[in-house]
């Protein structure tokens, strides 16, 4: 066993080190310094271009070619000088406005709208030095079991955004993860991930003591058959807990293990 630990050491920092890279993008999470909720009236923000209103359906946005906020088209990037309507994704990224270096995120969570402001310049991503975590080990190279649904199932859980609480947040449960950590057997809801992938969010015992209170997340490709390894050294902190400006969901009922899960990143 010791001696897979140093390819398995290896391994993990190349995956840490791409982990933060790609936090620290340039509009990435860190570069997120506001957060803009829209209401039906137009409206317009100290740091963003254009006046802004929300509809049922979307986004109205009007703005002067001065004002030098591009919107993403099928062929090409187009400079807005009118109106336009943009019509994000509920619980999906938002669509991506120009504004020179930064980026105005526009997003929807349930009924709610609003804008985020990415900026190269901001000062969390200024500090970023790394996320912490515990030391990696092979003991969390855990065998699990993947029990499909016969159907994904519609799973509701409780979300915020800013000042907005309480907004339904449905996710797609495909089936459950089961596996033994120290002789004891936990099942824990998969949610569908991109690339066809399973996404745990879970609490456990280390939860707002060494790691991040809102729990964590654990990232695996869905296997071909119903067994696969999980890997705890690369449970990850969501994006909420590196800024206020995300959307913040709950840890789905039963994905709460007693039991202390000492790897992956820390708070």
């Amino acid at each position: 066993m010791t001696s897979t630990i140093p390819d398995l050491a290896g391994e993990w920092r190349e995956w840490h080190a791409r982990r933060e890279q790609e936090l620290a993008a340039p509009h990435g999470w860190l570069s997120i310094t506001a957060l803009h909720r829209l209401t039906e009236q137009p409206g317009e923000f100290p740091d963003v271009p254009g006046r802004w209103s929300a509809t049922e359906d979307g986004v109205v946005l009007t703005a002067s070619a001065a004002d030098e906020l591009v919107v993403p088209t099928v062929r090409e990037a187009r400079l807005i000088d009118g109106t336009v309507r943009l019509h994000p994704v509920d619980g999906r990224p938002g669509t991506m406005v120009g504004a020179g270096r930064r980026t105005i995120e526009v997003v929807r969570r349930g009924a709610v709208h609003a804008l985020r402001v990415r900026d190269p310049e901001a000062p969390a991503r200024a500090a970023f030095t790394g996320v912490p975590a515990f030391p990696v080990d092979a003991r969390w190279l855990v065998p699990a079991l993947f029990v499909p649904y016969p159907q994904p199932r519609r799973c509701t859980v409780d979300a915020s955004l800013g000042d907005a609480h309480g907004i339904p947040c449905v996710r797609t449960a495909v089936g459950e993860v089961r596996l033994e950590i120290d002789g004891r057997e936990h099942s824990l809801v998969a949610f569908a991930g991109t690339d066809d992938a399973l996404v745990l969010h879970f609490r456990d015992r280390t939860s707002g003591v060494s790691t991040f209170a809102g729990g964590r997340e654990l990232v695996v490709p869905r296997p071909v058959g119903p067994v696969l390894t999980v890997d705890l050294n690369r449970v990850i902190n969501p994006p909420w807990a590196f800024t206020p400006f995300a959307t913040r969901t709950e840890v789905p009922p039963g994905n709460v293990l007693d039991v202390a899960v000492e790897a992956g990143e820390r708070v």
